[in-house]
């Protein structure tokens, strides 16, 4: 993290008291390159890899360069998925609300009227190309009054099938906008393309510095919702290191912590809702033992750096690989050894099963998964492999709607694990 603040990048006071207040002190590297160029209105190519901060390094000055009363939506973020879509929004309402800014997200899979609305107000819409242009093609909203666009995670919106709908969306905004490429390279189509949609753009690469691989086990372990609970205290008794649960939603992460202190768990959560000081006071009692167990959502959890981590939960399974990644490289730091535990539920096993591969981790899923189905939770399965632990339940195929129920459900659990799919 570099020395300069937000302020010292020329960020607004409004939008740098809202990053502060979300935990953001300081601008990461990406961000620090970058905001500058955005706030003095260049078109900039960023090559840029998740996790490096570069949501900010594009939101944060868009934000900045949007009036409250400019004509609407003044600014559109393409997104190669619906996780990320509402990721974005998720991580920035905040700061956009800083400055009396709407903003909204556009994706499949939930119903359009809404969400047409909603865009229709919205100085700052972050959709998927698909719903965007089913949107666009009933007539909700044009976007003749695009200031900024910005397309985030370039290269993969490619790898889906996606450049013929990003062409016909480019095409409909003003010749005269300002355009943000962000994409883990800007080689091959993904260079020709970027030279394409903007003009004398300013060029950044960022490339983290590389990290010795951490040492956590991945265990993956096959429990149904209802159950899910259970399975949590039962892996949470006598603990008196330090555990991360993930969630989905902030509600699921209130209503988790609830249903722990019931059973007896020293636990808290941590959230976008929550106030700056609760955050703090959290994280605190967290590193400091105090509290054990620490329910978050993913965009909470960034702000998270404790290197004592024993153990990562995900109660909800993550929608992305690199969620996946994000989330357990919170345990195993600083030389230390950590494990890593998957609840896997029936809807789940399908998307799972996939993501491990693409993570290369489809032997520990298939070993701890296992194929018979179990009769009770933590009973040893029959038929399990050897070595098989009391509450893993072996996993077999099948593919339904994640639902996340139980006390940290917030809803379907998200689709979408490295695979490639055409539609958002």
């Amino acid at each position: 993290m570099s020395q300069q603040s937000f302020a010292d990048l020329g960020v607004s006071s409004a939008v740098a008291r809202a990053l502060e207040d979300r935990g953001f002190a300081a601008p990461f590297a990406i961000q620090t390159k970058v905001i500058g160029d955005v706030l003095d209105g260049r078109d900039v190519l960023a090559k840029s890899p998740t996790g490096s901060g570069k949501t900010l390094a594009f939101m944060v000055p868009t934000i900045d360069r949007i009036a409250a009363e400019a004509q609407r939506p003044a600014a559109l973020v393409l997104a190669p998925t619906r996780e990320l879509a509402t990721q974005i929004v998720e991580s920035t309402y905040a700061i956009a609300h800083a400055r009396a800014l709407k903003i909204c997200a556009v994706y499949g899979g939930v119903g359009l009227e809404k969400q047409a609305r909603e865009a229709a107000k919205a100085h700052i819409v972050v959709a998927t190309p698909g719903r965007l242009e089913d949107l666009l093609s009933r007539g909700a909203f044009s976007l003749k009054h695009v200031q900024i666009l910005v397309l985030d995670e370039a290269d993969r919106m490619l790898d889906m099938g996606f450049r013929p709908a990003v062409d016909r969306i480019v095409a409909k905004c003003p010749k005269g906008r300002q355009t943000l490429f962000f994409s883990a390279t800007l080689d091959g189509e993904a260079g020709r393309i970027a030279e394409l949609y903007t003009s004398n753009a300013v060029r950044h690469e960022h490339t983290p510095p590389a990290q010795k691989a951490a040492d956590i086990e991945h265990r993956f372990v096959r429990v149904e919702r209802e159950e899910r609970l259970d399975m949590l205290v039962h892996q949470l008794e006598g603990a008196r290191d330090l555990n991360l649960v993930f969630v989905r939603t902030k509600h699921g992460a209130d209503r988790l912590v609830r249903h722990l202190k019931k059973k007896h768990v020293d636990a808290a959560a941590m959230h976008g809702d929550k106030s700056q000081r609760q955050r703090e006071r959290a994280l605190a009692d967290f590193e400091a033992g105090r509290v054990t167990t620490l329910v978050a959502t993913d965009v909470a959890a960034r702000g998270i750096h404790v290197d004592n981590v024993a153990r990562v939960i995900n109660f909800d399974p993550p929608g992305l690989a690199e969620d996946y990644v994000h989330r357990t490289g919170r345990t195993g730091r600083a030389g230390d050894k950590g494990v890593a535990i998957t609840f896997v539920g029936s809807e789940h096993v399908s998307d799972m099963r996939s993501m491990t591969r693409t993570l290369k981790l489809e032997s520990q899923f298939i070993e701890a998964a296992g194929d018979a189905p179990v009769k009770k939770q933590h009973q040893k399965p029959r038929g399990a492999p050897p070595g098989a632990k009391q509450g893993q339940r072996p996993a077999r195929s099948g593919q339904g709607r994640p639902g996340a129920g139980g006390p940290g459900g917030g809803g379907g659990a998200p689709k979408g694990t490295g695979r490639r799919r055409r539609s958002a």
